[in-house]
């Protein structure tokens, strides 16, 4: 077992081998998309699982998990001296300013950005996102209500704290934090995506390890100490903790955990817990009562299954350590813990065709029909056992990926992660549905991403379909390709 932290006299009776077997049988049959999920209790992994390809030691893109990240670097600001709660947001920012400067702006506060009651009417993400300039496009914005009295959740008061401690420290959001919490930690310097003008986005863009997520969860179980050093103040992260806005009217109906008051970039839970989570259901789950840390990444389609998951993390886990199975001779030690492993369906091997009814690729251009993505050449050949596949745009995304049919090949391509292209791992993987139609499988283990191309044949020309497990904006389509004797180049 890893112990992430030392720990004294906890008398929580910890969890049966019985009772997490369970646990995640449930999952399994809820056909909830949990990639990875590691439980810490009294300091210690009691239970870890993975669906490979995914790894719980691998960097997974967080979304908006990255808010309570910036909380805890907004709290260690504070803790510096570098900046207050109730200092005012147009304080740090006197050349973005709009003409005129409204009451309601003038009273923002750093508590506002943080509890996300900044006093706007509704969600201006995509007001300030399609600008160049985030910092002014959020000034410009109307503030229709006085601060502290609305709460609207914005991944842009979260991205302001991060324009604001960059401010004032005079360094990048990560820069400020390695020697400040990620080195104490021992996390790896992480990946952080940026605004257009390159201030780090704060409210999403962040990409950590589901062990490095369960390292922030022990600091804050501990009340901001980890490893006997201090990182933040236990004065702010009790802030953070607490409720500072009413989320209520605003839940959905059926997400409970979403209607128990927010505090500093935290939603709070049932019986006294609190969580950061992020688009797809990336989790980090603090239940101080249980000493329990909790930390997941999956490919949620929707955020009601985060709500489905949390229920059988309180039915299934902390509901079951008052019962008698908690305390009888199959409970672990402070030295064990169970290691739980499945295989994502999308790597398992399909069923294809008989040998004599699978065709032949031939070395093939296709110049595609207008789509959304902009992809306008794909060119397929056959090398020795591999079918390598060229897509042309015209930009960053263009590249050659190899696929197989008879195993899964592990590559480099450029995807999307949250705002940005990136170079990223991609696992591939080629199948023949029937002896027309194609089936190319992209995995993109750093994101929840996985995409398939269905290539249908048809004389001298090609029907080529895009799909996506997941996406918030990632368009599939569906176009045409004449087959061509033309090079490649756009």
């Amino acid at each position: 077992m890893q112990r992430l932290t030392e720990l004294s006299g906890c008398g929580n009776p910890r969890l049966s081998p019985r009772a997490l077997t369970d646990f995640f049988s449930r999952i399994q049959q809820s056909g909830l998309a949990v990639n990875t999920f590691m439980l810490l209790q009294d300091g210690a992994v009691t239970a870890e699982f993975a669906r490979s390809p995914y790894r719980v030691d691998r960097p997974q893109l967080l979304y908006s998990l990255s808010k309570s990240v910036t909380s805890i670097a907004a709290g260690i600001a504070i803790d510096e001296g570098l900046m207050k709660l109730t200092d005012t947001v147009i304080s740090f920012f006197p050349n973005k300013l709009p003409d005129t400067i409204s009451a309601n702006l003038a009273r923002m506060t750093v508590h506002h950005l943080l509890s996300m009651n900044a006093g706007h009417g509704d969600n201006i993400y995509g007001a300030v996102a399609q600008t160049k300039d985030w910092v002014q496009a959020f000034l410009a914005q109307e503030v229709a209500h006085e601060p502290g009295s609305h709460y609207v959740y914005s991944t842009h008061c979260t991205y302001m704290l991060s324009a604001i401690i960059e401010q004032v420290a005079g360094e990048k959001l990560v820069d400020f934090l390695m020697p400040r919490l990620f080195e104490p930690l021992g996390i790896p310097r992480p990946v952080w995506e940026t605004c257009p003008l390159g201030i780090t986005a704060g409210g999403m863009g962040l990409s950590l390890s589901t062990e490095s997520i369960a390292k922030l969860g022990q600091l804050l179980l501990n009340k901001g100490e980890y490893a006997g050093t201090r990182i933040v103040s236990e004065r702010y992260l009790a802030l953070a903790a607490s409720e500072q806005s009413d989320n209520r009217p605003s839940a959905k109906p059926g997400r409970m955990d979403s209607a128990q008051g927010y505090g500093y970039q935290f939603h709070l839970c049932r019986r006294g817990c609190f969580r950061g989570d992020g688009s797809f259901g990336q989790l980090l789950l603090v239940a101080p009562q249980e000493n329990i840390v909790i930390a997941a990444t999956s490919a949620f389609p929707g955020m009601q299954q985060l709500q489905t998951l949390l229920d059988l993390i309180f039915e299934q886990l902390f509901d079951r350590m008052d019962q008698p199975e908690a305390h009888n001779s199959l409970e672990l030690n402070a030295n064990e813990s169970l290691v739980f492993s499945q295989t994502h369906p999308a790597m398992l091997r399909p069923s294809t065709p008989p040998p004599e009814s699978r065709p032949g690729l031939k070395p093939a251009v296709y110049r595609l029909a207008d789509n959304p993505h902009g992809l306008k050449v794909i060119a397929l050949d056959m090398r020795e056992e591999q079918l390598m596949l060229q897509m042309v745009y015209g930009d960053a995304r263009d590249g050659v990926l190899p696929f197989h049919f008879d195993k899964m090949l592990y590559t480099q391509g450029v995807f999307y992660k949250d705002l940005a292209l990136h170079k990223q791992e991609v696992i591939t993987t080629a199948a023949w549905q029937d002896r027309d139609s194609l089936k190319l499988t992209l995995i993109y283990p750093e994101t929840p991403y996985i995409v398939t191309y269905i290539m249908e044949f048809r004389p001298a020309a090609i029907q080529l379909t895009f799909q996506m497990n997941v996406s918030l904006n990632i368009a599939e389509y569906s176009t045409t390709g004449i087959l061509t004797a033309a090079g490649v180049t756009p």
